[in-house]
């Protein structure tokens, strides 16, 4: 599905940023774009920046059902830097549905990631995407191995004591004078 990206610029709140740049809404469906002028009131802008493709993949509709249970689900959206355009700082790079990708670009400096809530078609979307192909998975417990008494265990016990008798006890040390 294509999904349009809408970024606010506003002023920066210290001496250090002159702006602040955040990704604040999605429209589901939208056309190509890039950095249209959606509404300015005083210094905020809203512009719709960029229309990326939102994928979802059969692999990952674990981390789908996670997100769908949340208080808010959202979709991901990642900015990176981008220096073509002047005064444009920020290229959207992705969206996504996936948590746990999201959490991977997170790891990184270099790029930008917001959560924005998703509308209620798209919520519906996603569910009926994950109601169609997800499965759960059964979990396996592991089982320990038959246990044998007549098999013969090497490697038991310290290598310096050379009595059958107790093969867990710790080596004596020489006493001086005495062989």
């Amino acid at each position: 599905m294509p999904l349009g990206v809408v970024i606010r610029k506003s002023p920066g709140v210290t001496r250090w940023a002159k702006w602040a740049w955040r990704a604040v809404g999605i429209l589901p469906g939208a056309g190509p774009a890039e950095w249209t002028v959606l509404r300015q009131e005083g210094d905020v802008t809203e512009f719709h920046a960029g229309t990326v493709p939102l994928n979802l993949y059969v692999s990952d509709t674990e981390a789908y059902v996670h997100e769908l249970q949340t208080r808010a689900p959202s979709i991901y959206v990642v900015l990176c830097p981008d220096t073509t355009l002047p005064n444009i700082p920020w290229k959207v790079m992705l969206a996504t549905a996936s948590p746990y990708e999201a959490q991977d670009y997170c790891d990184s400096a270099e790029v930008q990631v917001e959560k924005i809530v998703m509308p209620e078609g798209m919520l519906a979307w996603v569910a009926d995407f994950v109601n169609s192909h997800h499965e759960e998975e059964a979990f396996v417990k592991r089982k320990r191995r038959d246990w044998r008494e007549d098999e013969k265990e090497d490697g038991i016990g310290d290598p310096r004591i050379s009595q059958d008798s107790d093969v867990y006890r710790a080596p004596r040390g020489r006493k001086a004078g005495v062989k």
